[in-house]
């Protein structure tokens, strides 16, 4: 008989079912349930579960031991308690863009939560260039909000630090510190590189000595600065949409961060749908429809983003010498060059590194996805390099239509 209170395994669909049954209070007792498994990241095994007789739906995500994108990632099942934590934090930070959590089971290392599935990944909907005109408003007020309410500025500095011990999350920053940060710029055997974009990455990327010694303080800054919980994945993959309402999932690489680290991996990933875009589409009404649609709400996060931070900054602010003239203006031109380096470092890797988007790899001519990718680099290298010269929503578009 399959226990579920002795030690982990993973799941199967069966096992989930049974689960359910044993564990949860979520369905009634004469439940007609069936399970599939539909987890198609990296990392986790993702079980939806449905109730024929009354509909009721959820999810059960289990984490296991072993990464799915390869087996050289040995990560910690800790990482579901990280991601049911946070998700808990959020719930009550910002609760209408975050699933809602029902169960979370520290032997089995899996979460019940709020299935989404009448909801459409943000990347698969920028695929079929549909738009939602209310993405940028809820994108930054998820991110004023949960990057500054859990920042110093605001926590009283012990319960701060408690936070930060509580979060700390070793094997997946490994991961970002990894993938991120070191592989993209040297000729690292797990690179994957197009061949058409080869012969740019080997000259203007991996021979650029700037550049590397940049990514290097990059780096010391991603492991030492313990600003803000961030979600540390945050991109249109973990992002759940509707024409109205957007739910942020995936929060397993949560830990204390710079708080650009966030805000640049958005930006980012907008990047990569605006390119699509142009390799893309043929009619130039519809191209010029969706990009401009993607350039306007890359300038309306960075910008709403400044605007609402302003406000819940005065709002909010406990520590006394945050409120000195001139330090909210420092602290957002800082965290502004951290998004604008991070989106420079997320176009790099995913590009060259080992896990790219399918906005590049679904461009099937590669003539032209060469192209897309090598615009991406190009920009990258300007956001990297020149990351300080970025405060407004219109710099990050600028150097975006430069290049592409």
């Amino acid at each position: 008989m399959t226990t579920f209170t002795e030690s982990y395994f993973t799941m199967t669909e069966t096992d989930a079912i049974i689960y359910a049954k044993d564990h949860l209070t979520f369905f009634s007792e004469d439940a007609e349930l069936s399970c599939k498994e539909i987890g198609d990241g990296n990392l986790n095994y993702v079980f939806r579960l449905v109730d024929s007789k009354s509909g009721d739906s959820l999810i059960i995500k289990q984490a296991g031991p072993v990464a799915r994108i390869s087996d050289e990632f040995k990560v910690s099942p800790d990482r579901n308690r990280i991601e049911h934590d946070i998700l808990k934090i959020q719930g009550e930070l910002v609760p209408e863009f975050v699933p809602e959590v029902y169960h979370y089971d520290p032997i089995m290392n899996c979460t019940a939560m709020q299935d989404l599935s009448n909801y459409t990944i943000l990347r698969k909907a920028f695929l079929t260039h549909q738009t939602f005109p209310q993405l940028a408003d809820h994108v930054s007020s998820f991110l004023v909000n949960t990057l500054l309410l859990t920042s110093d500025l605001v926590l009283g500095h012990k319960e701060k630090k408690d936070q930060v011990k509580a979060f700390i999350n070793p094997e997946l920053c490994e991961i970002t510190e990894d993938l991120v940060y070191t592989e993209p710029f040297y000729d690292c055997p797990r690179n994957e590189v197009f061949e058409g974009t080869l012969p740019f990455v080997r000259e203007e990327i991996w021979s650029d000595e700037t550049l590397k010694l940049e990514t290097a303080k990059l780096k010391f800054q991603f492991l030492t600065k313990a600003q803000s919980l961030i979600h540390g994945d945050f991109h249109t993959g973990s992002i759940f949409v509707t024409e109205d309402q957007t739910k942020v999932i995936d929060a397993e690489f949560a830990f204390y961060g710079p708080a650009g680290y966030d805000i640049g991996n958005i930006i980012a990933n907008l990047i990569f749908a605006y390119v699509n875009g142009e390799q893309t589409i043929y009619d130039p009404i519809e191209r010029e429809r969706f990009t401009g649609y993607i350039l306007t709400t890359i300038q309306d996060i960075i910008n709403q983003f400044k605007e609402k931070f302003t406000y819940a900054f005065f709002d909010h602010v406990t520590e006394r010498v945050a409120e000195y003239p001139g330090f909210l203006e420092h602290y957002l031109e800082e965290l502004l060059a951290d998004t604008a380096a991070v989106c420079g470092l997320e176009l790099s890797r995913r590009v060259i590194g080992l896990a790219p988007v399918q906005d590049l790899t679904d461009i099937a001519d590669p003539d032209k996805r060469a192209a897309a990718e090598i615009a991406c680099l190009k920009a990258a290298k300007v956001f990297i390099l020149n990351r300080h010269d970025f405060f407004h929503g219109e710099d990050f578009t600028r150097v975006l239509q430069e290049h592409t």
